[in-house]
């Protein structure tokens, strides 16, 4: 990068998506975006270029946060706990 083009920012790195465009992403394909704008904006900490954590990066984390809870409780429930019976299930 030239000099005259100034520091490299998060905005430079980043990708935004319309609200339709969201939408349309897979579950699998938004946590992908969450993990690679986080990992992009902490690849810039470590080069020292970001100087302020912009507010996508406020967000994406809470956001990631939530997902961890919501995937620590649905995986803390080991199918053991459930009561089956046998009997009652039917065959095709």
């Amino acid at each position: 990068m030239a000099a005259s083009q100034g520091r490299l920012t998060f905005r430079d790195v980043a990708i935004d998506f319309s609200q339709e465009e969201w939408q349309c992403l897979h579950p699998a394909e938004r946590k992908l975006y969450l993990d690679v704008m986080l990992e992009n904006y902490r690849n810039l900490c470590s080069l020292g270029l970001a100087v302020s954590k912009p507010d996508l990066v406020t967000f994406l984390e809470r956001v990631k946060e939530a997902w961890d809870v919501k995937r620590r409780k649905t995986v803390s429930i080991h199918p053991g706990c459930f009561k089956h019976d046998p009997a009652k299930v039917q065959t095709q």
